[in-house]
């Protein structure tokens, strides 16, 4: 069922990300200017609590700035983001967002301490409450996948990852085909979140 599962969801995203033209990574280039102060000068940002965003696929990175231009109509609301999308227009979007998928990723390190439970949780999921291995959609590496749609989540900030966690776990964040991260997140504890935030800020 699970297999099923991860196929039918597959095939959603797919659909959706080949509405998603290529964009022109020298355009994106010159229009990321605006997004330097948050996201860093090669989309690598210096505060955890922002998302790196060098080397995240494309139609991942695109799907969430249409979110973001929706605002409080939308399933990712936030305020600052919501302003900025709405100056952008589809070939903009386009653009940014080839430009940031052809960056090289910034890799972190993992807290030793976490190490242990965080590679369980991604690995292997928890059997005894139905959560789902992280491996399973993200992939081994946490390179994600670039026809679904699907982040990469490879030295992403073990910040960031945490908090969308726990927004896909408070629902503050609904934009997961199928809920599929709020089924998974609203059983897990917060040390399995700490946790595998931290493991996946040092996977490469």
């Amino acid at each position: 069922m699970n297999k099923l599962l991860y196929f039918i969801n597959f095939l959603l995203l797919s659909v959706f990300s080949l509405n998603i033209s290529a964009g022109n990574v020298e355009k994106g280039k010159e229009k990321s200017a605006t997004c330097i102060t948050c996201h860093g000068d090669a989309g690598v940002s210096v505060n955890p609590a922002w998302p790196k965003l060098a080397g995240q696929h494309a139609s991942y990175t695109a799907s969430q700035l249409y979110e973001f231009q929706k605002g409080a109509n939308g399933k990712r609301n936030n305020a600052v983001m919501h302003g900025i999308a709405l100056t952008l227009s589809n070939t903009d979007i386009e653009d940014l967002s080839a430009y940031y998928a052809s960056l090289d990723n910034s890799i972190g390190v993992t807290d030793d301490k976490y190490v242990t439970l965080g590679q369980s949780i991604y690995r292997g999921g928890n059997l005894e409450y139905k959560i789902q291995a992280c491996i399973a959609c993200h992939g081994p590496n946490g390179q994600g996948n670039l026809p679904a749609a699907i982040p990469s989540l490879s030295g992403q900030h073990s910040t960031y990852i945490y908090t969308q966690l726990k927004n896909f776990q408070s629902k503050k964040r609904s934009n997961d085909p199928n809920k599929m991260m709020r089924n998974i997140v609203y059983r897990m504890s917060e040390d399995e979140m700490k946790a595998v935030s931290e493991y996946i800020e040092g996977l490469h």
